[in-house]
């Protein structure tokens, strides 16, 4: 087990299996993402503009590096539908070595 200060775990909530498909495959395709998983089934409730929201949505877990982090952010931002889309990025604290190093290969500019 390593310490891999330089991999994220981006969470990132879409609207329907669609938006959460087409942003996932672009991540992939363009190697800012090594792997996106998409959950559907999720529940969201917040508050928006004043009122109480309660929406299904698909989450998408993205596993990229530290440095790829601010393209991820913009394609996201440029692809989904949402006014504010939210955009998490964790720090990955452990895991697997031939796993971290196969997500910072597949990310490699």
């Amino acid at each position: 087990m390593t310490a891999p200060a330089d991999l994220l775990l981006v969470l990132c909530t879409c609207p329907d299996e669609a938006v959460a498909t087409r942003i996932a495959t672009a991540l992939v395709e363009q190697g800012l993402a090594a792997c996106v998983n998409r959950v559907p089934g999720v529940r969201s409730l917040y508050r928006w503009d004043g009122q109480l929201q309660d929406d299904a949505e698909v989450l998408l877990a993205i596993k990229t590096t530290a440095d790829r982090y601010g393209q991820v952010e913009g394609l996201i931002t440029v692809q989904h539908p949402y006014e504010l889309p939210e955009v998490l990025a964790l720090p990955v604290v452990a895991g697997s070595a031939r796993y971290m190093d196969w997500v910072r290969q597949a990310t490699r500019a």
